[in-house]
């Protein structure tokens, strides 16, 4: 019983581990303009990190604008602020109500640098999920040490570990797949 709450454990750490990626991989830009670019941003609004999904209206009135509309225009400056150090690449303006994101066509050079800071995330992501296995396994392996859990347990219990960690590990392979692959595509 005590193996199975381990493995249970495990897979929602896995489970958070992908949708942090999720998130990561929502922010890269690929030439289009979809307010995933800038949902999960956050900025400091009166000491709370708040993001701006939370703080604005944000729309997309063509392909390549993403339009937010704080709800309170004080704020204009801590967007502008918040984006531009953003991975985004991209240079805000404003008219004292909205600010707009205009997103140029991605150069042939910056697809290949953005493909491969893609790589490097997708890397971060496996590696966070091999350290979740190890921890797991450790838990496991001091728990049979201690004849918590008999031999048996331990090696399937780990097999079980292993198993999940695949998967999770083939859906961040998936992810990158889809995002490099949109990042080519887009012209």
């Amino acid at each position: 019983m005590i193996a199975k709450e381990i493995i249970k454990e495990t897979e929602t750490k896995m489970k958070k581990s992908i949708e942090a990626a999720k998130r990561e991989f929502a922010e890269v830009r690929t030439g289009r303009a979809h307010p995933g670019l800038i949902e999960g941003m956050h900025l400091d609004y009166f000491g709370t990190p708040t993001s701006f999904k939370q703080l604005a209206s944000i729309s997309i009135p063509d392909p390549r604008t993403v339009l937010i509309q704080p709800w309170d225009v004080s704020i204009i400056p801590e967007i502008e602020k918040a984006i531009g150090n953003s991975r985004l690449g991209v240079v805000p303006s404003n008219d004292g109500k909205v600010v707009r994101l205009a997103i140029p066509p991605l150069s042939e050079e910056r697809r290949d640098e953005l493909k491969k800071m893609v790589k490097e995330m997708a890397e971060k992501s496996r590696i966070s999920l091999r350290t979740i296995r190890r921890d797991a396994n450790d838990r496991l392996k001091k728990m049979q040490t201690e004849k918590k859990i008999s031999e048996d347990e331990y090696f399937k219990s780990h097999d079980e570990i292993q198993k999940v960690m695949d998967r999770y590990i083939k859906e961040i392979d998936t992810l990158l797949e889809d995002k490099s692959r949109t990042l080519t595509e887009v012209r």
